[in-house]
């Protein structure tokens, strides 16, 4: 089956264990995904499965892809695609995708998503950048202060500045399935994943 599904982050809660204690959780729904194109060693040189998730007005696809969704005799087109490597078993175009058919509960997974977005900052927030005095005469309280030595007449490459902070993409790793609700296609982590509610992810197996 495949190594992984697309899902959109709803937000988080908590529950409780058999021994009553509170774990943290992410409501992330899952699926269901179809499967729009296979690739294959004689083709094209690997073993993967394309899927799709979310469905979409036809008119908003090119022609290109439409025949693309056409091909694989689905009703709609879908608006988010990805590949995933096909670890076990087979797959074919148009079938459907569910979190019971990929993981199980208490399996560990890894999960990809883009950061929030924080806007422009300092370094003090960007990087943790002490600061200078508050009081006695400082004049330079949250500045980076100096770019570097005069020798070479340039500021080298990596420097931390100010500048736009979040927005990147990030994978945390070692993440475990706590629970998964087949009939509302959600499944529950434990702990924190990358982005906002309502943010596109995706969980695979580690």
């Amino acid at each position: 089956m495949l190594k992984g599904l697309i899902g959109r982050k709803l937000g988080m809660t908590h529950i409780y264990d058999e021994n009553g204690r509170m774990v943290p959780v992410t409501v992330v729904e899952l699926g269901p995904c179809h499967v729009v194109q296979v690739r294959t060693p004689e083709k094209d040189g690997y073993y993967a499965a394309q899927i799709g998730y979310e469905p979409m007005k036809t008119q908003r696809v090119n022609k290109p892809m439409r025949g693309v969704f056409q091909k694989a005799e689905l009703d709609k087109p879908l608006r988010h695609l990805k590949e995933f490597e096909i670890v076990d078993g087979q797959a074919a175009s148009g079938q459907e995708v569910r979190a019971e058919h990929v993981f199980s509960e208490g399996e560990t997974v890894k999960v990809t998503g883009v950061s929030k977005g924080k806007g422009f900052a300092g370094v003090v927030r960007r990087y943790g950048f002490a600061g200078g005095p508050m009081t006695h005469g400082s004049m330079t309280h949250r500045r980076p202060l100096s770019s570097g030595a005069t020798g070479p007449q340039r500021v080298f490459k990596g420097k931390r500045s100010p500048g736009r902070m979040g927005g990147d993409q990030v994978t945390t790793r070692n993440l475990t399935i706590v629970k998964i609700l087949a009939d509302t296609n959600r499944v529950l982590i434990k702990g924190a994943v990358p982005g906002g509610r309502g943010s596109i992810v995706y969980v695979q197996k580690q």
